[in-house]
């Protein structure tokens, strides 16, 4: 998966369960500031993750994330170790 399709999938997906704007929802908007994210909806967005990527997540894997670009390297780095 290439981080471009993360990004978009990322954004179908805030939108999908928090119903933020596709538009919103760029590599620099802060999860927490921009977006109004709380822990609850970080852990709803790990567990959605999973769902979509098949990957187990650790909690290390998303301990410094703070945008959504953050995340989109992150996934990306971990379906990159899964797929070899």
């Amino acid at each position: 998966m290439q981080k471009d399709e993360i990004l978009k999938r990322m954004q179908e997906m805030m939108e999908e369960l928090f119903d933020i704007e596709k538009e919103k929802v760029t590599l620099d908007a802060k999860l927490y500031e921009d977006l109004d994210l709380d822990s609850i909806d970080a852990i709803d967005l790990v567990v959605q993750i999973q769902k979509e990527t098949k990957i187990k997540v650790q909690p290390e894997d998303f301990k410094n994330v703070r945008t959504v670009a953050d995340v989109v390297d992150a996934v990306y780095k971990l379906t990159s170790n899964e797929s070899k």
